[in-house]
């Protein structure tokens, strides 16, 4: 299942993009009520899912337009969600709010997520068989024609191979965290360097 999210691009347009939704039960009510009020702040939903030994932890995972969160955004976020989820009351019982960005190692959500990771590792996972297989991983490639490219090694071939895959049959995807991710997420966080000499 996906839903749209208008998005701006690099230039300031507003695009809607699909975003895969794996929640179900309890994370799929909370994900409807709280998306669209995430959106009018000016963020976009990851993914929420439900942790904790009685699964009383609610995470909201949210991100920038542009892919990045400060630890303000998250106090920001939370104090909107909070009182919301309280009128709502999507769990029997308590549970802890917690709102946090994806990650490193990510989920992927949106096609633009797998344009701006590109180069990256992923693991993916369809919804019904594909090529023989449920699970694919390799390196991103990109998106085109509403199809992630993915390279991969594929048995009975010497050199690997660009599959596409279907974005509307995608059920989970994310980010492999390996040294080259790391360095990338590293590179990604370093201050400017300072134009005074």
């Amino acid at each position: 299942m996906a839903t749209q999210t208008e998005t701006s691009d690099m230039h300031g347009e507003v695009r809607e993009e699909p975003r895969i939704c794996s929640e179900t039960g309890p994370a799929q009510h909370i994900a409807n009520v709280t998306e669209p009020v995430i959106e009018d702040m000016g963020y976009r939903l990851v993914r929420v899912q439900l942790g904790g030994q009685h699964r009383t932890t609610v995470q909201v995972m949210i991100e920038r337009p542009d892919g990045t969160l400060a630890i303000e955004d998250c106090v920001a976020v939370t104090r909107i969600l909070s009182p919301l989820l309280d009128v709502e009351d999507p769990l029997p019982g308590g549970y802890q709010l917690e709102v946090s960005s994806p990650g490193i190692d990510r989920p992927l959500v949106r096609p633009g997520d797998f344009e701006r990771w590109a180069g990256c590792e992923a693991k993916i996972e369809v919804r019904e068989m594909l090529a023989g297989r449920k699970r694919f991983r390799g390196q991103i490639e990109g998106f085109t024609d509403g199809e992630v490219r993915l390279e991969m090694e594929i048995e009975g071939h010497d050199q690997p191979q660009i599959v596409g895959i279907p974005f509307d049959s995608i059920h989970s995807a994310k980010l492999v965290m390996n040294d080259d991710l790391l360095k990338r997420a590293a590179a990604a966080t370093k201050p400017p360097a300072s134009a005074e000499q």
